[in-house]
């Protein structure tokens, strides 16, 4: 058995898979929760816009922390989407359901599970929610997005709360990692500004530079969890404090 065991949500790229690469511990088990996967890591493969993987999962994370006697547990929820980019009312509304699914429905639900899991081991135990500037500035054509940001981090302000309260060992955050090169950035740059009309700021980051790198905001997530953070937190790293 493993001493440290660690799930992330879209680990076969982007930040998901830069957690994966950096994951600071010894001996450690980790599960990439995807689509795709990546041949580095454990698959465990699943579309996380389909409710009917959360059920699955909510098992898989039982079967692998009841009585768990390692050292500590990680769930890292990273999947998300910006598909579709446009104003609402005006894009396909199946797409636009993928969305609500999987940006706010899904976090929810897997953070409900991870945490009853979470209940069955003395493992020390970590919760962390990928959050995003959108969640309290307002980008006409993420409307879907944006929201299921906001839900992300009243969701994690709550179940903090609530663990705090119940004395749980489960230690819940969100983090908003900033503008990273990833290929969701791609996908903004690429958006006509008339499905999104903030789309020329992005493109100027991008070629001023400003675009930060997958490891090392991957390093400073991991990082968060040797701090002394009160449980429900919403961290910003693009803030001088974080």
């Amino acid at each position: 058995m493993s001493r440290n065991l660690v799930f992330i949500t879209g680990g076969s790229s982007g930040i998901g898979l830069a957690l994966a690469r950096t994951v600071p511990f010894d001996d450690v088990q980790i599960y990439d929760i995807s689509r795709r996967g990546s041949d580095d890591f454990d698959h465990i493969a699943a579309d996380l816009a389909n409710p009917e993987s959360w059920d699955v999962l909510g098992e898989f994370f039982v079967q692998q922390i009841q009585g768990y006697a390692g050292e500590r547990v990680v769930f890292v929820h990273c999947a998300g989407t910006l598909d579709p980019i446009g104003f609402a009312g005006e894009v396909s509304a199946s797409a636009y359901k993928r969305n609500v699914l999987l940006n706010s429905a899904a976090p929810q639900v897997l953070g409900d599970a991870f945490l009853d899991a979470a209940h069955r081991t003395r493992a020390q135990c970590h919760l962390l929610m990928l959050s995003s500037g959108a969640a309290t500035h307002a980008y006409e054509g993420w409307s879907s997005y944006c929201a299921g940001k906001a839900a992300v981090n009243q969701w994690v302000s709550t179940a903090g709360a609530e663990q705090v309260l119940r004395g749980n060992h489960c230690r819940v955050l969100a983090v908003a990692p900033g503008i990273v090169a990833t290929a969701m950035q791609a996908e903004i740059r690429n958006t006509p500004a008339d499905r999104f009309p903030q789309v020329a700021r992005f493109k100027e980051m991008y070629e001023h530079g400003q675009l930060r790198d997958p490891e090392t905001v991957a390093r400073e997530i991991w990082a968060l969890l040797d701090r002394d953070l009160p449980n429900g937190a919403f961290v910003d790293l693009r803030e001088p404090t974080a």
